[in-house]
């Protein structure tokens, strides 16, 4: 098969549209026919090589697939080949005590397709038959794999973690972005009101879109001034945070009392000053969370099944095009997600 991969970490160069062997799967395993993966950054912190991950090289990348089940094993019964499904991107053992209460993002070998194991880069990806979800039937593969791991992220985030509630005002970050869209629409959803940053007036007037109450152009303005002025100077409920140090600061400062920061990332680098003083005298709350729960999962996909949430596709390209696309998400020209497809 045909497969995008690397063979040692470094910069986008690294890439390779190559021919590698077909995988092979076990008795509990499908074989899926990908028809499309969508690209995050997660992407290029695997490529550039991070310790949290080590992985065997050669790799392929790629953590949201949607295709079509092509194979499966001996022991699978809820699928059959032909099925249109979309796999999940988190990986779980299921059986340990996490996973048996639910939490299976917090599991003790938990990781994340195409990071733990080779991923969707590819013309043809295995699974677990457990980690496959069956498409809506009026889902694209291009929608469909637009979707998990943002959207699963930012319900986590803003539904289990922050616990936004109806009313309350929540400022997202990078609206643009993949997880920045996705989390818009949720917060609307969960009928909050919405304040969010872009770097552009492009992409200030497809936030909008989305749903956004104000839409702030970090370019043109400082976004803490600007939501400080926008609440009256009490600050809003929640932050969603995953820009990291450019942010960070401001975002802690931004909160009203009681005010509940939830991050999920780190895109501008790792570490971060905190004062305490400032935390604990308006008791704030600082929340970390990573990726969500299968259960969380299955309410996203049927959510979106129903248009109620809409993945936003910025554009597809071929399989062989993986290095424009990470480029291109690198210099952050993209509003919602880019996808591609192999041949």
């Amino acid at each position: 098969m045909k497969a995008v991969i690397f063979r040692r970490h470094g910069g986008p160069e690294v890439l390779e549209y190559a021919d590698v062997p077909d995988p092979t799967i076990g008795p509990a395993e499908i074989l899926v026919r990908v028809k499309a993966c969508s690209v995050n950054h997660l992407d290029i912190w695997i490529r550039q090589g991070i310790p949290a991950y080590r992985i065997v090289l050669p790799h392929i990348s790629g953590c949201d697939v949607a295709g079509v089940v092509e194979r499966i094993g001996a022991d699978v019964t809820r699928l059959r080949p032909g099925d249109r499904v979309v796999l999940a991107p988190g990986l779980s053992c299921g059986q340990c005590a996490w996973c048996r209460r639910g939490d299976d993002n917090l599991c003790a070998t938990y990781g994340i397709r195409g990071a733990a194991t080779d991923g969707g880069y590819a013309q043809l990806a295995k699974a677990d038959a457990r980690d496959a979800l069956l498409l809506p039937p009026a889902l694209s593969f291009e929608a469909a794999a637009a979707c998990p791991l943002v959207f699963l992220t930012a319900w986590h985030m803003l539904v289990t973690r922050a616990q936004l509630r109806a009313g309350e005002t929540v400022l997202v970050h990078a609206a643009g972005s993949g997880i920045g869209h996705a989390a818009v629409q949720i917060a609307k959803y969960l009928k909050a009101t919405v304040y969010t940053t872009v770097g552009s007036e492009a992409k200030a007037a497809k936030a909008k879109t989305l749903g956004a109450d104000e839409v702030i152009n970090y370019q043109q303005e400082d976004f803490e001034a600007r939501t400080k002025t926008l609440t009256q100077q009490r600050g809003v409920d929640v932050v969603f945070e995953h820009i990291g140090p450019q942010t960070w600061e401001r975002s802690v400062r931004v909160l009203a009392k009681g005010g509940r920061l939830v991050t999920c990332g780190a895109t501008t680098g790792p570490s971060v000053p905190l004062d305490l003083r400032y935390v604990f005298s308006r008791q704030l709350s600082l929340l970390g969370s990573i990726m969500g729960t299968r259960a969380e999962l299955d309410q996203v996909v049927a959510l979106i099944g129903q248009g109620t949430l809409k993945p936003v596709v910025d554009a597809v390209l071929p399989l062989a095009q993986a290095r424009a696309a990470q480029e291109r998400l690198l210099n952050r020209k993209v509003f919602g997600k880019l996808v591609l497809c192999p041949a």
